[in-house]
């Protein structure tokens, strides 16, 4: 399909932060293909094969972690892009980065970065991935970060939507390299944070119920999974009920998929360019009422069932407090962490304090339980819930 009058041209692109003089394409790749490839080729993406998506350090081997997550947002995300004619590299490119600056154990690990920055700003996931690409993660000779295009980062930060009050990280980077943080995002940002919410709404049931946090009865209390699922076990009676759960996942998957695909397209009428989605007052993209609540009502009750089970409140409480204490020792101890980053370290504050949030950052679940290990002389009990 050829790309629509609207979509994100590679051609056309605002360019990167820093030039990179004899630095010419290398291969026949366009603007993004190459910004997709930096980020898969980086530390940073390799390190979510080790980073919690639902479950802590799972010791089984068939329940998602960031790294996986992320590629099933970009399948998903691809084909959305492919069917409204939209770049489908910038479109990967988001999807594959959006989660970059999570760190050890998930939302447990921000709480606790958030709680030891309080005084020094903060710490936020969205804004953290931004710090990566743009200053943390440097393989290139005398630049900072990966240098990636405008259209990228742009992307990446209002991902969710225009930031009307940036972070102390997000506003540093904006002032540097200028985002225009207060308009809506390419039509490619606003498909890639919703093939998000399509990947983890949906693939979240599957891990739940994997694990026994979920029940098939749990999910049956919601009408409309409940008459997916009567109608596929009437098509497939002799299937087993983990052959009739995958087909559940798939079949929403798909509903919510073509859901978003029509909706767009009637609110597309009227768009010509890329400038007036940015400048449509509101996201073009989206689902219809009728599926926007819907997933309203399944995220809810994901929340209460899984993300808020008493197993996994206190599995989260756990991880707060180990990265609540690595911190502690390394703010009073620096020569604990890495030679690298004890040695770069900052004299004053807050700076000194957001270099060692980002050391912490940059760890998987393993190496955060290993580092404690190693200081506290113990292993920290009850991180591992299935």
């Amino acid at each position: 399909m050829s790309r629509a009058p609207y979509a994100a041209d590679p051609a056309a692109s605002r360019g990167r932060e820093f030039d990179q003089p004899g630095h010419g394409v290398r291969g026949p790749r366009s603007a993004f293909q190459r910004d997709r490839d930096r980020i898969i080729h980086s530390i940073s993406f390799r390190r979510l094969a080790g980073k919690t998506q639902v479950f802590v350090a799972p010791d089984g081997d068939h329940y998602r972690v960031r790294l996986t997550h992320s590629l099933e947002v970009a399948q998903i995300g691809r084909v959305i892009a492919r069917a409204l004619g939209l770049d489908e590299d910038l479109t990967e490119a988001l999807c594959l980065a959006h989660d970059l600056g999570h760190p050890p154990f998930g939302h447990s690990g921000e709480e606790a970065l958030n709680a030891a920055l309080q005084t020094r700003g903060g710490f936020a996931h969205n804004e953290q991935t931004m710090r990566i690409l743009m200053r943390l993660n440097s393989p290139y000779i005398g630049l900072t970060g990966l240098n990636l295009s405008w259209e990228v980062l742009e992307g990446l930060a209002k991902h969710n939507g225009p930031v009307q009050q940036p972070g102390w990280a997000l506003e540093q980077l904006d002032a540097a390299f200028p985002l225009k943080l207060t308009r809506w995002p390419s039509l490619e940002a606003q498909v890639a944070a919703l093939a998000d919410d399509i990947a983890y709404d949906n693939h979240d049931i599957d891990d739940g119920v994997r694990a026994g946090f979920l029940s098939i009865d749990d999910l049956l209390t919601l009408d409309f999974l409940a008459e997916l699922w009567n109608n596929i076990t009437a098509r497939y009676p002799d299937a087993s009920q983990q052959a009739r759960l995958r087909e559940l996942v798939r079949t929403q998957i798909g509903i919510m998929v073509n859901d978003l695909l029509e909706t767009t397209r009637a609110r597309l009428s009227g768009i010509k360019t890329i400038d007036d989605i940015r400048g449509a007052g509101g996201p073009i993209a989206g689902f219809s009422p009728e599926m926007a609540a819907r997933e309203r009502t399944l995220k809810a009750f994901l929340y209460d069932k899984l993300y808020y089970h008493e197993e996994q409140r206190a599995t989260a409480q756990r991880a707060r407090d180990v990265i609540a204490k690595l911190y502690a020792a390394y703010d009073q101890k620096p020569e604990l962490m890495n030679a690298g980053w004890a040695e770069q370290l900052p004299e004053q504050e807050p700076a000194r304090g957001r270099h060692i949030a980002d050391f912490i950052a940059g760890m998987t679940d393993s190496y955060a339980i290993g580092q404690y290990r190693q200081i506290f002389g113990e292993t920290p009990e009850g991180l591992r819930n299935v």
